[in-house]
């Protein structure tokens, strides 16, 4: 739908990938049909997209209508996200990158939610950007664009560039497009429509803290076990942990011992190997590769030691 004269309607764009998450779509989605309700008028007009114009299934199943790409379906729109879940290893979508380059290129405003920053940056539209993307799929953007470097934060507006964890977090993002455009007041009119009372902001953690994730509190662990999770390609010692920690070894040994019921190795070598596992079900990377960027000096040793914590060999996680 073209826009009229006084530019009351913003045609929204969701270009749709097999295997995106419903949330991430329905909490993208349902604040703009909540808005139109409340204004009384067509404020924004949601136009689902896909390569081939066929409904395009979700992660759970449940498919949604959509209009193809070309033929002057996007010519009109005001902002377009690329929506995306899954293996971004396997997301072969040519026509997508350059519907995309060529969008931007016409001034449209350009996001992607949840895995769809990826898509993007395979575009070439994150070059010098400041940009997110959902925790999960950050390992395969890094290893697959080293020059990029996600922030892990809840949405990120930088211009005409919008990216998203995915998630409930486009609630928050989306609270942040309506106060841009119709003000704080008609925003959180919104969000109460859904309950949604606290609003997070933009750089709040995607994650829950390593405190809950691992379930301790002790300040000098807990430095560690994040040390240990930003330095997965490259492994400290033990000893120069403890010296990053300003603790001794022995007392470094404690604490795990006392907290977490496993050695540092174990713990170190779980971490790298989860880490691993990401890769295998989302990068096009070969197991030596993956072996070497999860910091094990051979895929021979790398695979002995998968097959010991998850029961079964990497290439069997692929297949």
């Amino acid at each position: 739908m073209k826009q009229n004269p006084f530019h009351l309607t913003q045609p929204i764009g969701f270009i749709l990938l097999p295997g995106f998450a419903l949330m991430s779509y329905a909490s993208a989605t349902e604040p703009l049909r909540a808005a139109n309700m409340l204004a009384g008028s067509a404020l924004y007009e949601i136009v689902a997209l896909s390569p081939d114009g066929a409904p395009v299934p979700s992660s759970s199943g449940a498919t949604v209508p959509c209009r193809p790409l070309g033929q002057g379906a996007h010519d009109a729109l005001h902002t377009v996200f690329v929506c995306a879940g899954g293996q971004p290893g396997e997301w072969r979508y040519p026509q997508v990158h350059a519907t995309l380059r060529t969008l931007a290129r016409s001034g449209v405003r350009i996001g992607g939610i949840s895995g769809g920053p990826y898509l993007l940056a395979a575009a070439g539209l994150l070059d010098g950007r400041d940009f997110t993307i959902h925790w999960e799929h950050a390992p395969a953007l890094i290893e697959a664009f080293p020059h990029l470097v996600p922030r892990q934060a809840r949405f990120v507006l930088d211009g005409n560039r919008i990216t998203c964890g995915g998630g409930v977090a486009p609630l928050d993002m989306m609270h942040a497009l309506i106060a841009e455009r119709m003000g704080a007041d008609f925003a959180r009119r919104v969000s109460d429509w859904y309950l949604h009372t606290a609003v997070a902001e933009p750089a709040a953690p995607q994650r829950a803290s390593a405190a809950e994730r691992f379930g301790v509190h002790h300040p000098a662990l807990l430095n560690v076990l994040a040390k240990m999770e930003a330095t997965i390609e490259q492994p400290l010692g033990r000893d120069s942990m403890a010296v990053f920690a300003g603790i001794s070894p022995r007392h470094l040994d404690r604490l795990f011992a006392d907290h977490l019921g496993r050695g540092f190795l174990e713990t170190y070598r779980t971490i790298r190997l989860q880490h691993a596992r990401r890769l295998l079900q989302q990068s096009p990377l070969s197991i030596s590769e993956i072996a070497f960027a999860t910091g094990f000096s051979s895929a021979a040793h790398f695979s002995t030691a998968y097959r010991r914590l998850f029961a079964h060999p990497p290439g069997q996680e692929r297949s």
